[in-house]
């Protein structure tokens, strides 16, 4: 029987990263994977391909309607759908292929089947054929991260009902896209395919969309998004979607109740979410306590109720996202070679990648006045930005919001291109306990983008120069 001195079961970006943490910790390592790749939903059909798609199209919309007035002329670009998802397969194949890469490097062992947890120290793995082995190990890490989150009574086939997962695979243009809900997974991969040619229509149960991030930013979003051709239905919920025409009926009601009516459709994706993944890990067999919304339960150490066994990534509470999986892999690491690992859960960044982007860290001003905290708001439009005028990208602004005493910066809000790299230099801020007048009085080099993060600072001071 192999033994370990840690299993981990998954390898997306918090398993295999905490994997490779615990090698060059000098422990012996391996990892359980059930798929044929590593790498998890993130490489294989999440955010690696869905960014590839998202390039594609924004590239392709610019070739059609931004070359001529930059001076540059060219036919009328045409969409290679097979080629488009070629190039996609191949960042999926380059990605998965450097994990397998790092694990070789680091002498980690790959296990391939599915993994059940029989309880402290032992690890069953079954592989395709049925065949299993059990493997003995010091500590394991549950790193099993989401599945798609389904509406009742609709089922997803892939094919013209689809996840994420078929979003990112169709095999032709649908004239006519319905995505249930307008979470950033609906609005990137609506985004992509409205520009290869769909008339789009997101229908979401609240208000507004873009639960969680800050209000502001969401409606001017909205504003952009519908000027370049999204048909939003807002307060309402898909209750069935007919599959017996030619083109889906989705029938639609009022979230708060009332008159049901009819939308038809080509496709419709269903991106209401994700969950937690733990089927067939054996969590109730071994013990492992699961909360009231199935995530499994952990400590500030990431220990479940099992001695041994720990738990990090999209499996335990907090935002479904990759890199918070990772600083968690890490952290779980080094709290295991008897290090300090600490995750700063108050400054994770989160982008939505569509064209503008939208970035987002730190506290929202929805939750500064819900907690009543007293605050100062620094805002400035790419408008009055140099690059971005010379550039024609003007939509959107930067937002700071600091401590109206002790001016450090509580969060940061970004809508414009580029924001998911323009979001970081708050976040390192943020992470030294930076005020708005550090950051409004570092030197940033003209002319960029980054400028408008500099003069939201100084607008939280109301001295901004531009404006």
């Amino acid at each position: 029987m192999a033994t370990y001195d840690l299993v981990v079961i998954g390898t997306g970006p918090g398993g295999y990263v905490c994997a490779i943490r615990a090698a060059q910790l000098g422990m012996k390592v391996a990892v359980v994977e059930k798929n044929a790749t590593l790498g998890g939903t993130c490489l294989n059909v999440g955010c690696m391909p869905s960014k590839a798609l998202l390039h594609a199209s924004e590239l392709f919309e610019e070739a059609g309607h931004s070359f001529a007035k930059m001076g540059i002329k060219v036919p009328a670009p045409e969409i290679d759908l097979p080629a488009m998802m070629n190039f996609k397969q191949q960042g999926i194949d380059g990605n998965v292929k450097g994990v397998e890469y790092l694990m070789k490097k680091n002498k980690i062992d790959v296990l391939v089947g599915k993994g059940k947890i029989l309880g402290t120290g032992k690890v069953q793995v079954t592989g395709n054929d049925g065949s299993a082995q059990t493997v003995e190990t010091k500590n394991i890490v549950i790193a099993t991260g989401s599945d798609i989150a389904r509406l009742k009574g609709i089922e997803i086939d892939e094919k013209r009902i689809v996840s994420s997962t078929g979003a990112l695979a169709l095999d032709k243009v649908p004239s006519s896209l319905l995505v249930v809900g307008a979470g950033v997974i609906g609005l990137e991969l609506g985004s992509v395919w409205r520009r290869l040619g769909a008339k789009v229509t997101v229908v979401e149960f609240l208000d507004r969309i873009l639960p969680g991030m800050d209000s502001e930013i969401a409606k001017q979003f909205q504003r952009i998004l519908e000027k370049q051709g999204f048909a939003f239905r807002l307060g309402a919920k898909v209750t069935g979607v007919d599959t017996s025409g030619a083109t889906l009926a989705a029938t639609i009601e009022p979230a708060a109740g009332g008159a049901a009516e009819k939308i038809e459709a080509d496709v419709v994706l269903v991106a209401i979410g994700r969950v937690p993944y733990t089927d067939g890990l054996g969590l109730q067999e071994a013990g492992v306590v699961l909360d009231n919304r199935g995530r499994v339960q952990i400590d500030h150490h990431f220990a479940t109720s099992v001695p041994g066994v720990y738990a990090i990534g999209d499996v335990v509470a907090g935002p479904m996202l990759a890199h918070k999986a990772e600083d968690e892999g890490v952290a779980c690491a080094e709290i295991l070679a008897g290090q300090a690992g600490h995750v700063n859960y108050d400054v994770i960044p989160g982008v939505v990648y569509t064209t503008p982007e939208v970035a987002s860290v730190g506290k929202t001003e929805d939750e500064l006045k819900q907690a009543g905290v007293a605050y100062t708001v620094g805002k400035f439009p790419f408008t009055a930005n140099g690059r971005s005028k010379v550039n024609q990208t003007t939509d959107g602004f930067v937002k700071i919001l600091a401590d109206a005493k002790t001016d450090r910066v509580l969060g940061a809000h970004i809508i414009g291109r580029e924001a998911g790299e323009l979001i970081h230099e708050a976040a390192v801020l943020m992470e030294f306990g930076g005020s708005a007048e550090d950051l409004a009085r570092t030197c940033h080099a003209h002319p960029t983008r980054s400028e408008a993060v500099k003069e939201a600072a100084l607008a939280v001071g109301k001295r901004a120069i531009h404006m």
